[in-house]
């Protein structure tokens, strides 16, 4: 009985894979920025592979939360996805009562893009590099100020993981946004911030800022230039990254053919440039890949949430 079950629910799948999509399908959009860039990189490919429109739908506001609560509450039939960032990981563990599990909800089904954090500072920082930005900051705990997008940002956890990391004690002052952070920054306003790296690369290009350290496992191609933290003495990752989800309960025949055609799409050579051009690189890996990498990166900020004792305003 149970293996007749388990036939007929794999049938199943498979019909509806094959009569996929016969409509057009929704990207749910939490964010302006990156998020809507990657995804209409992503639609521009989808569209002509599925034979039917994929359409970037925005869902701002509520620092994500709009989106991923439209997301995990759609239909699981393919034609509602979400586009996912580091938010999506950070916000439950900001906030217990976010509505919404990013392990649980959501059916994994591919890892696009990652743009790495650099760390720059003001040239009024006499640190060349990271090393010396550290023994800097252990001389004198709480003198050196950091910039964020504001408390519980990705750039604001990025600072204190590496905080943890290094031992060391810098000030917080929190921003609306990470943009606003950057010009905190360029203003002298903060001594340093943790940014996209395609963000910070035209300041650093005409010395407004020193860059110090990629927070990635790699040299960015938007500054090649500049070591990595693990380079510099201190390993540390944090990356803007970029994963496509669907509902949990979407069949599994759907979600591998989002995956088979969203790892060409971002592969394209075309794709590939213009990624260059924000810093990033085309990644792939089978949904299963994509439900690990998920559950590390919950796991990691929730524990720099938890010992720097962060809370959600």
């Amino acid at each position: 009985m149970r293996v007749f079950a388990a036939a007929l629910a794999l049938a199943s799948s498979l019909a509806a894979a094959q009569a996929y999509p016969s409509k057009p399908v929704r990207v749910i959009l939490p964010f302006a920025g990156g998020t809507d860039a990657v995804a209409r990189l992503l639609a521009q490919k989808l569209s002509p592979a599925l034979g039917q429109q994929v359409l970037p739908d925005p869902h701002l506001g509520a620092g994500g939360n709009i989106a991923h609560l439209a997301a995990a509450r759609a239909a699981p039939d393919g034609y509602t996805l979400l586009m996912a960032a580091p938010p999506l990981v950070i916000n439950p563990n900001l906030n217990p009562k976010a509505g919404f599990d990013p392990l649980r909800d959501f059916a994994p089904i591919a890892l696009l893009t990652a743009i790495p954090n650099v760390l720059v500072v003001h040239p009024k920082v006499s640190a060349a590099t990271l090393a010396q930005l550290i023994e800097a900051a252990r001389a004198a705990p709480g003198k050196l100020t950091y910039g964020s997008g504001g408390v519980g940002s990705a750039n604001h956890l990025a600072a204190e993981l590496l905080k943890s990391a290094a031992r060391i004690d810098i000030l917080h002052v929190p921003y609306k946004s990470a943009t606003i952070a950057l010009t905190g920054l360029l203003g002298g306003e903060v001594d340093i911030v943790i940014v996209a790296a395609s963000s910070a690369a035209p300041y650093v290009k005409d010395k407004r800022l020193r860059a110090l350290a990629v927070l990635d496992a790699k040299r960015s191609s938007a500054m090649p230039e500049v070591p990595t933290s693990a380079e510099a003495g201190t390993p540390l990752v944090a990356v803007n990254w970029y994963i496509l989800l669907a509902p949990a309960g979407t069949p599994r025949a759907i979600v591998a053919r989002l995956n088979a055609e969203s790892v060409k799409a971002m592969a394209a050579p075309d794709i590939r440039e213009r990624l260059a051009g924000l810093g990033g690189e085309p990644l792939s890996g089978s949904p299963e890949e994509v439900a690990v990498f998920l559950r590390k990166e919950y796991e990691q900020w929730g524990r720099v949430i938890r010992e720097a004792g962060i809370k959600a305003e």
